[in-house]
């Protein structure tokens, strides 16, 4: 297993990529959605429709689009791009992916330019070429060039040049064995068995029972208003939580928070969730929610942080009959959020979720829910002030001081105002 980490950190570090684009996908059921003028051609588009770092008008031809797009990738004398290192005689892969709308004769096209300009512009005969819709972007008319140094991966790992260049050309059962020209092993018949898990029918729950010994119990009527104000207040929040998303990452935040928020609602509403007061149960509804069904980097960190939460609400119950409900649950804040910091290492100040979550637990360190509230109200609204450290807006980030909120950081705010118009 340690050869195989060191083997995906190895390759991981000699690729180099970038994307070009017509215009952006359109998402089934968005109206809105970021668009090209027709004379403009976008470089440095992210596959999840995160604008790029450079538009160029008029559209150049195929041949100057690809010289500015390899310049980018390989150009080592450029102190800000130049990450991966290509020495005479090093083995290379190329990865070209249609994003979705292109034809197979623009990118049979695409290939052949490449190759030719690699060779001549670059001194670079890829040992390996591999073409298609390797990463989709729905409909979008755009590709992504990925050149690999497949020489240096092997310097950095327990694996020879041949040894990964056999890995690539292996045979498996997945979409990727039809970019090595072979077919999908797995008919219409093993479609549905490959989705199958554990052995569980669709409609059973499989959830753990709750241990009321380590349960905190609350008011089941003010439970459920607490929940309903909180969901309807992000269901309402979308629509603006999009729309900073589209200017600043994505764009899909405000639809997955959304999601998570119809989906307790639901639960609420044909599970009774909240008629027996269990803040346990409410707690792992939000982790099977947040971590199976909502997706995104958003739904990983809010999965990490409700298992940490329940588990320490769990383990130090008995603070809540010594020391009263409002010190346990900082206590637990306190131990989510630090089990969180080890797989983030975003901190307050880096405009992110967690300049709210932070604000949220030192509130309710010094005070109360109320205070707790106030200090997350505060930390979402500083976001609009800072410059982004981690995730897609660090790539599009201008430098302006007007910039939206963090989307993540704004509504973790507005499910914390709900709770509390719900008390």
């Amino acid at each position: 297993m340690d050869d195989v980490y060191d083997l995906g950190v190895a390759f991981s570090r000699q690729i180099v990529s970038v994307a070009a684009t017509l215009d952006h996908c359109h998402v089934p059921g968005r109206t809105e959605h970021a668009t090209l003028a027709a004379d403009e051609v976008e470089l440095g588009t992210g596959p999840h429709n995160e604008p790029g770092y450079l538009k160029i008008s008029p559209v150049p031809s195929p041949e100057d689009l690809i010289k500015q797009a390899l310049k980018l990738c390989l150009d080592e004398s450029d102190p800000q791009r130049g990450f991966v290192k290509f020495a005479p005689g090093d083995e290379t892969a190329l990865l070209v992916s249609n994003f979705g709308g292109m034809s197979n004769l623009e990118m049979g096209a695409l290939v052949d330019e490449l190759l030719e300009q690699l060779g001549r512009d670059w001194g670079m005969e890829p040992a390996r070429v591999y073409a298609g819709q390797i990463e989709t972007s729905l409909n979008a008319p755009a590709f992504s060039i990925s050149v690999v140094n497949l020489t240096a991966a092997a310097r950095g790992c327990p694996y020879s040049v041949d040894d990964i260049k056999s890995f690539l050309d292996a045979r498996t059962s997945t979409h990727w064995e039809s970019m090595a020209g072979a077919q999908a092993r797995a008919g219409p018949g093993k479609r549905r068995a490959q989705f199958v898990v554990g052995g569980q029918t669709e409609g059973e729950d499989h959830k753990r029972p709750v241990d009321d010994a380590r349960d905190l119990k609350v008011d089941p009527v003010t439970l459920e208003r607490m929940l309903r104000s909180a969901c309807e207040a992000l269901v309402a929040a979308e629509p603006d939580l999009t729309r900073w998303d589209t200017i600043m990452g994505d764009g899909d935040c405000g639809e997955t928070i959304k999601t998570g928020a119809t989906l307790l609602l639901s639960a609420i509403d044909t599970k009774q969730l909240a008629a027996s007061g269990s803040v346990v149960a409410v707690l792992r509804e939000l982790e099977d929610i947040v971590e199976s069904r909502m997706g995104g980097t958003l739904g990983g960190i809010m999965g990490i942080f409700f298992v940490s939460l329940t588990n320490a609400l769990e383990r130090n119950i008995e603070l809540a009959k010594t020391q009263g409900a409002a010190f346990l649950w900082a206590k637990a804040l306190s131990s989510a959020l630090e089990s969180l910091g080890r797989y983030t290492p975003a901190k307050l100040g880096d405009r992110t979720i967690m300049d709210t979550l932070i604000s949220f637990a030192e509130g309710m360190r010094a005070g109360s829910f109320d205070d707790g509230v106030a200090a997350a109200a505060r930390g979402a609204e500083a976001t609009k002030k800072m410059t982004p450290r981690f995730g897609r807006a660090t790539y599009v980030a201008t430098g302006d001081k007007d910039l939206p909120p963090d989307p993540g950081a704004w509504g973790a705010m507005v499910a914390l105002n709900g709770l509390k118009a719900g008390m």
